[in-house]
């Protein structure tokens, strides 16, 4: 069994027509969800319901998710505008590195930052 800090989750407020406090759910597992008051007891109950789901599927013998695994293969496509398109086209020749390098490097740079607008 793999540690379960290893799977990645997500949390979400819940709003107060759907009881309030915050929800969690692991990318791993389509039906693994939980809630809590505050984040902290969301993730502690989300963990508790994880290790419940994870001992269910070995006792059933199924497949048990590698971490990471949620069916993300690395690869999206978007459209932008033919301008924008152009600019990374040149701005990849300048910097003699693939479109695909330098747009992955961009976006690695910008996760996290807050999205303006």
């Amino acid at each position: 069994m793999y540690p379960l800090e290893d799977y990645p989750f997500e949390i979400r407020r819940l709003s107060e027509e759907d009881g309030g406090g915050f929800l969690i759910s692991f990318t791993d597992f389509n039906e693994c969800i939980a809630d809590g008051e505050t984040v902290a007891e969301a993730i502690e109950n989300g963990l508790d319901a994880l290790r419940g789901m994870i001992l269910t599927l070995e006792e059933l013998g199924l497949p048990v998710p590698v971490p990471l695994s949620g069916g993300f293969s690395g690869k999206f496509m978007t459209r932008v505008p033919k301008s924008l398109h152009a600019k990374l086209v040149a701005k990849a020749k300048r910097e003699q590195v693939s479109l695909n390098m330098l747009v992955a490097t961009l976006l690695a740079a910008g996760v996290g930052q807050p999205v303006n607008g």
